[in-house]
């Protein structure tokens, strides 16, 4: 078996259209598809990053709460990676969004930062 990289990272919010908003509009991956299931009251979004992977933002009326932020067991965050980490905080900043300080990671020397998605699930930037 190989495998050749992440093809989607399911994901489960809370408000549906202000998720939707965030992660098309703010972040600007491109709506795939879309699917609403009237007997499960429950939406499908599938939404591509530039390299195609794909984020699928699911919607439950009934979903319970993350564990803790952010060192519950499972995913611990989810990493963008961008070409400058200055200008990805500065679209951030001009819908409102606020990334915390710029660290370099002691062991590629890359910058990073992290914000967070409507649900406050842990985002990350990574200057690559």
């Amino acid at each position: 078996m190989e495998l050749k990289g992440i093809h989607h990272v399911a994901i489960i919010c809370s408000d549906y259209e202000k998720s939707k908003h965030f992660y098309s509009k703010v972040l600007g991956l491109t709506i795939l598809a879309e699917h609403y299931q009237q007997a499960r009251g429950s939406y499908k979004l599938d939404l591509q990053l530039a390299d195609s992977s794909q984020i699928e933002l699911f919607y439950f009326a009934d979903a319970p709460k993350r564990a803790s932020y952010p060192e519950a067991l499972g995913l611990r965050h989810l990493a963008f990676a961008v070409d400058s980490i200055d200008c990805a905080i500065q679209r951030l900043s001009s819908h409102g969004i606020v990334a915390e300080s710029v660290r370099v990671d002691p062991y590629t020397d890359k910058k990073f930062t992290f914000f967070s998605d409507p649900d406050g699930l842990p985002l990350e930037l990574y200057q690559v």
